[in-house]
């Protein structure tokens, strides 16, 4: 993966937010969170929570999972961009034997 996944904050202020014209103090009291964790969320801020993940899942009926997983394909680009030098590989048994 080359391309650096979207941010599933990006994704909620380009896909949701903005088409139903909501401000962020809108959406926040519809979520049920303050105004400062979504503002954190949709700037890029902070990552996906499950429980942020429950609460936009509900408010869109949309799947938790799904938004889960663009988190989750972020953080794992991120945490590629900073491989680790020094893992030394686990033997692997010879399956051939026997």
């Amino acid at each position: 993966m080359t391309r650096k996944p979207t941010h599933p904050g990006n994704v909620f202020l380009e896909d949701v937010m903005k088409p139903l014209d909501l401000s962020i103090t809108d959406a926040a009291k519809m979520l049920g969170v303050s105004r400062k964790t979504l503002s954190e969320f949709v700037n890029e801020k902070a990552s996906l929570s499950p429980e942020m993940a429950l609460r936009i899942s509900k408010a869109t009926n949309t799947s938790a999972e799904s938004w889960l997983n663009m988190q989750q394909k972020l953080t794992l680009w991120n945490a590629s961009q900073h491989e680790p030098t020094n893992v030394i590989p686990f033997p692997l048994p010879n399956v051939m034997e026997g």
